[in-house]
């Protein structure tokens, strides 16, 4: 039996929620075979991130040979990189093995307000990863803080943000808007040429924990499959919805999203 594999380079989450945890979850859940890269360790829970713990350059660089070298990946996802060195590593391996499908979630502060990214490292990631990144999925704060802008609080501001961003390199720019305090969830695909708004009801609830990770991933796997890039942002964006809709009370703070409910919702209408 032949199945679609993507790997994802990221932070392990101790608490199960985020990172490479909520990758390979969601990889799972679509139907796709996943891999993994650990950049670092973090002591985590709901209460928010109470160590990081990098891994060396050998090590990121070990397990990405590994992987790629056998068994080849048909998409990538970035999450927490964290360091300027490990970000140029990544950079270079997946130029170095012509990985295609390359989903960057620039992730740079945990929900807690942990830094997930040091300063300098922010120069790396625009010169050397968003070159090569098929699509970026930065939340409002992320694509401000890549932009050295003030945080976006408009759907026009969105719109600029996307374009400014897609300058720097990425085939597609995907910005979360999340953040945006009043109305209903509306996240923007920009491809160079047109906008795209993917709305959804706004989902009142405070257990978020991992979203982006969860989103990013989704769209990795979708690419994995060979599906196009609108409708595999469509897909995650359905994906991560039915997730939050469902989250789960665990832990005494912010919650985990449900990653079985999107699949659980469309056994139901079968």
């Amino acid at each position: 039996m032949s199945i679609a594999k993507a790997l994802t380079i990221a932070g392990s989450d101790s608490g199960g929620g985020a990172g490479i945890q909520a990758d390979i979850k969601t990889f799972q859940e679509l139907n796709t075979f996943g891999m993994s890269v650990i950049t670092a360790l973090t002591a985590q829970n709901t209460l928010g991130v109470h160590g990081v713990f990098p891994q060396t350059l050998e090590a990121i660089e070990a397990q990405m040979e590994a992987v790629l070298s056998d068994m080849g990946t048909d998409a990538v996802k970035t999450g927490m990189l964290f360091s300027a060195d490990i970000i140029s590593l990544v950079a270079r391996k997946l130029k170095e093995y012509e990985v295609k499908n390359i989903v960057v979630d620039p992730v740079m502060i945990a929900k807690g307000g942990a830094a997930l990214l040091q300063e300098e490292a922010i120069r790396a990631l625009t010169e050397e990863l968003l070159p090569i990144a098929t699509v970026i999925t930065p939340n409002l704060p992320e694509a401000a803080k890549i932009l050295g802008r003030e945080e976006m609080k408009t759907i026009e501001e969105m719109k600029q943000a996307a374009v400014d961003l897609h300058k720097l390199g990425p085939a597609y720019v995907v910005i979360k808007g999340g953040h945006l305090t009043e109305g209903p969830a509306i996240d923007l695909l920009y491809d160079g040429e047109s906008i795209y708004e993917l709305e959804t009801r706004r989902v009142e609830t405070k257990h978020t924990h991992g979203t982006g990770c969860t989103f990013a991933a989704a769209i990795a796997a979708e690419l994995a499959k060979g599906s196009p890039i609108k409708e595999s942002v469509e897909t995650a964006k359905a994906f991560i919805t039915a997730a939050i809709s469902s989250s789960l009370v665990i832990g005494k703070g912010i919650g985990p999203t449900n990653h079985a409910a999107y699949r659980a919702a469309r056994l139901q209408k079968q």
